[in-house]
C-alpha cells in the first residue's frame, strides 16, 4: 500500500484470526511505510471499537517489540465502554490523524472494527426509538461510515505541506460472508478489499488473503510499472489453479495442460507466503515475481521453494542494497 496517496482500502477479517491478523497486518504497513534511519516514518492511529481489554494488550505488546510504539497512538473504547464511546471514539482517531496530516506527515488510521461501531450505533438508535431498517440498522448507518472514511486525503505538497491520511477500515464477517449489509456498505466506499480467509489461515498459507474476494478498484494503475509487467499474469494463472486443484486430490489421469498449471500454482501459492514483519523490497519483489512467472522454479520442490528463494535474496544481498539505496533504476527492470 502507498501511504502517501491518502487511500481508503477495507480489511476483512475472521474471528478465529482476527487478533494476529490485525496486528500483523497493521505492524507490516508501518514497517514497510517507515525507515527511521533516514527519519521517513509514518504514524499510525489505532482505533480500537468494541475489543477485549485482552485483545487490546495483545495487540499492544505485538507492536510493542517491534519498536514502533513510539509512532502509534491507541484510541480505545473496549466492549466494557459504553455505546457512545465506542460510536465516538473512530472519529476522535480521525481528528487524530487529520492533526499529523496538517503538519506534513504521512498517517495511517486503522478502524477495528467498524462492523462493532456500526452495533453501538444501532443500539443507540433503538433507544431513541428510530425507526430500524435492515438488519434493525437504521437507515442513516451508511452515511456513518462515509463521513468518517472519507476524511481520508492526500493534500497538496505546495499549497498544504503535502501531508496524508490513509484509512484502513477493519469489518467482522460473520461465517465469510461479504454480501451482509455492513461489509456491502463499506465496501462501497473503499478502493478496495482485502478479504483474510480463516481456512487459508489453517492451511499454513500466510498472509491468508483470499486472492478471489480481494479486489482493487484502482487496479494496476497504483502498481509500480516493473511489477504490472511482470506480475500481470499473477492472478489469472492463481484463477486457473483454483479451478483445477480439486483434481489434484485425486488419482486422475490429468493431461499436461492441467499438470502445468497445478505444478506452477503451488509455486506461486509458495512464493506468496511472508514471515512476519519481513516485507520486501520493491527489487525483490521483482527477483522473485520474475523467477516465479518465468518457470524457473517449476524443477523445484515445492517444499524447498521458500528456502531457494531465501537463499537467491541472500547471495544478491549487497546488490539488492544497492540498488534500493541508489533508486537509480529504471522502472522498466
Amino acid at each position: 500500500m502507498n501511504l502517501e496517496e491518502g487511500e481508503e482500502d477495507l480489511y476483512t477479517s475472521v474471528n478465529d484470526v482476527n487478533i494476529v491478523n490485525n496486528a500483523s497486518f497493521i505492524l507490516e504497513n508501518l514497517v514497510n511505510s517507515t525507515d527511521l534511519a533516514s527519519f521517513s516514518y509514518t504514524i499510525g492511529v489505532l482505533a480500537s471499537i468494541g475489543q477485549k481489554q485482552s485483545t487490546i494488550s495483545t495487540l499492544y505488546e505485538m507492536m510493542k517489540v517491534q519498536t514502533y510504539i513510539d509512532y502509534i497512538i491507541f484510541v480505545v473504547s473496549s466492549a466494557s465502554t459504553s455505546a457512545v464511546d465506542q460510536f465516538f471514539s473512530s472519529y476522535s482517531a480521525a481528528t487524530f490523524g487529520e492533526f499529523y496530516r496538517d503538519l506534513g506527515l504521512p498517517v495511517l488510521v486503522v478502524y477495528d472494527d467498524l462492523s462493532k461501531q456500526a452495533v453501538a450505533y444501532r443500539q443507540l438508535s433503538l433507544l431513541l426509538r428510530r425507526p430500524p431498517g435492515r438488519e434493525a440498522y437504521p437507515g442513516d448507518v451508511f452515511y456513518i461510515h462515509s463521513r468518517l472514511l472519507e476524511r481520508s486525503a492526500k493534500l497538496s505538497n505546495v499549497l498544504l505541506g503535502g501531508g496524508s491520511l490513509t484509512a484502513l477500515p477493519i469489518i467482522e464477517t460473520q461465517a465469510g460472508d461479504v454480501t451482509a449489509y455492513i461489509p456491502t456498505n463499506v465496501i462501497s466506499i473503499t478502493d478496495g478489499q482485502i478479504f483474510i480467509e480463516a481456512e487459508l489461515f489453517y492451511e499454513g498459507i500466510k498472509p491468508a488473503v483470499s486472492f478471489g474476494l480481494s479486489v482493487s478498484r484502482i487496479g494496476s494503475s497504483a502498481q509500480e510499472k516493473g511489477i504490472k509487467t511482470i506480475a500481470g499474469s499473477l492472478k489469472l494463472e492463481l484463477a486457473q489453479f483454483r479451478e483445477v486443484e480439486a483434481f489434484a486430490q485425486f488419482e486422475y489421469d490429468l493431461d499436461k495442460t492441467t499438470m502445468f498449471q497445478l505444478n506452477r500454482g503451488f509455486r506461486l501459492i509458495e512464493i506468496l507466503k511472508q514471515d512476519l514483519y519481513t516485507p520486501y523490497s520493491y527489487i525483490e519483489q521483482l527477483l522473485i515475481f520474475f523467477l516465479a512467472i518465468n518457470g524457473f522454479l517449476d524443477n523445484v520442490k515445492v517444499e524447498e521453494v521458500s528456502g531457494m528463494i531465501s537463499r537467491f535474496l541472500l547471495h544478491y544481498k549487497n546488490l539488492l542494497i544497492t540498488f534500493n539505496n541508489s533508486h537509480q533504476y529504471s522502472v522498466d527492470v
